[in-house]
């Protein structure tokens, strides 16, 4: 068959001269995507850390109840995840990825113009909703669109230096917009965010084909995120209850009839699941989830209990406390970059036992924070050493979970990491916050207050501790990434089996 040929002489029916399909991937535009999105959700973990005290004036919080400002947007977020990956995998990213985009846009608007403390605390669980909605989403893309080999491990170094720099400099952001422009902003700020990731999806992202299956476990999500919602409280109200009291051990035992209520679920039910039981038999996702979990306790717990001392010990303002963040920020994005560089010649084990080890040694430093203490000592030095370890392990965590993974569950494994580190993020700030105030007691000195958040930062290098040691026992042993690459390029992997692309 001779092949028809244009004016200019090409041949029109040349595959190198067809338009693209419509639905093919864009490796370029599906990473700008991943990215934005996940610097916007990153961004809104710790944005409102710095503005927590005037959005406790401003609306009337209690200091423990403030919390809830946290608590409602990560449990809402992790309890929900597992749902939203399914959701993603069963009804198609793209369409998943937009929904949750508009959602967190406009819960982001209705929580800055909130008039009441319940006001704000719903829109941050609303919040919560489209995140879950919209992270999974964007990381399945990431994970199948990049699948193996180098390539696989540059778009996973942006990925981890983007969520690092959200996550860091969300915290410059939230205090240069709650000293300058009113604490409201730390909520406003999303709306534009949203609107330009939206319109980057809508054009940029290829509409693949939704799987094919039963509907998702609704009831399972809704069991999930009520029993980690009754722990978490149960925790946090030990302030007021003695953990042996009977409210405290009522509430905790009805926190775990309802997981395990989710797990009975998740075998039985005849709908899909929310998370396949038998994806924790893949030792990659059981060590890397153990391990996100508690880096996830002790990260959200840090940046709490160090934006506290800055201003409340320290003295700074809500402005000058964000910038003495910034050389955290920049050390995660360091961290990151350097990761990029030695995953070629590492592997995945080794950069998360040294990060994490590495991170402990800094959040030990941050425990020897003093009253008269001053921000280079007590403040610089350790913030540099834990950001870069924290941004030496951000890629390989992600890698690990979803290495093995068949293409179908690749949105729940990612969900599942997103999941852990959120439910670890609202236990941990839960548990080390409780355990703080009670070492502080009802003193507001500096002394007191400095007792407590340096008793929390030192158990929050133990549980980093922990975590090296889960990795230790639990991942396997593997190659770096440039050995196990296939000489003809990357691989799909299909089933745990890499299929030569």
């Amino acid at each position: 068959m001779h092949m028809i040929r244009d004016k200019s002489g090409s041949r029109r029916g040349s595959p190198a001269n067809r338009p693209p399909s419509p639905t093919a991937p864009r490796p370029g535009l599906t990473l700008a995507v991943v990215a934005v999105v996940q610097f916007m959700v990153s961004l809104d973990l710790s944005v409102v850390n710095v503005g927590l005290p005037r959005i406790a004036a401003g609306l009337g919080f209690g200091a423990v109840g403030v919390t809830w400002v946290i608590h409602a947007y990560a449990l809402t977020f992790g309890g929900l995840l597992l749902l939203g990956g399914k959701a993603a995998d069963r009804y198609g990213r793209k369409r998943v990825l937009l929904a949750g985009l508009g959602l967190f846009g406009l819960a982001s608007l209705i929580g800055g113009l909130a008039q009441e403390p319940g006001h704000l605390v719903a829109a941050r669980a609303a919040q919560g909703v489209g995140a879950a909605a919209l992270a999974p989403a964007a990381l399945a893309l990431l994970a199948t669109t990049f699948p193996a080999g180098r390539a696989r491990v540059r778009a996973f170094g942006v990925w981890s230096a983007v969520n690092a720099a959200g996550g860091a400099f969300g915290v410059l952001i939230g205090g240069l917009l709650t000293e300058y422009a009113g604490w409201r902003w730390v909520m406003f700020v999303n709306v534009p965010m949203a609107a330009i990731a939206l319109a980057l999806a809508w054009r940029g992202v290829a509409a693949g084909a939704p799987a094919r299956g039963s509907r998702p476990d609704v009831l399972g999500a809704v069991l999930a995120t009520a029993g980690m919602t009754l722990l978490v409280f149960g925790v946090v109200r030990t302030d007021r209850y003695a953990w042996t009291s009977a409210v405290t051990l009522g509430t905790l035992a009805a926190a775990v009839a309802l997981l395990a209520a989710f797990l009975l679920v998740e075998r039985t039910t005849a709908r899909e699941p929310l998370v396949r039981l038998g994806l924790f038999a893949n030792r990659s996702v059981a060590g890397a989830n153990a391990f996100n979990l508690l880096v996830g306790s002790a990260l959200a717990a840090a940046f709490y209990f160090v934006s506290l001392y800055l201003q409340r010990v320290l003295g700074s303002g809500p402005a000058l406390a964000g910038a003495q963040f910034l050389p955290f920020a920049l050390g995660v994005v360091a961290g990151s970059v350097l990761a990029v560089k030695l995953g070629y010649r590492f592997a995945p084990r080794t950069l998360l036992v040294v990060g994490g080890l590495v991170t402990a040694a800094g959040f030990a430093w941050f425990g020897m924070i003093s009253p008269d203490g001053h921000y280079a000592v007590d403040v610089l030095g350790p913030a540099v050493v834990a950001s870069v370890g924290i941004g030496l392990g951000l890629a390989p965590v992600v890698s690990t979970a979803t290495t093995g993974v068949a293409a179908h569950e690749a949105g729940t494994a990612s969900a599942l990491l997103n999941s852990s580190r959120q439910i670890g993020a609202s236990l941990g700030l839960a548990g080390l916050g409780t355990a703080a105030h009670s070492r502080t007691g009802d003193s507001l000195t500096p002394g007191a207050l400095n007792d407590g958040y340096a008793f929390g930062l030192s158990l929050a290098a133990v549980l980093l501790v922990a975590a090296v040691l889960i990795a230790l026992a639990v991942l396997p042993r593997t190659g770096s990434p440039s050995r196990a690459e296939p000489a003809g390029g990357d691989a799909l992997r299909e089933g745990g089996k890499e299929v030569p692309a």
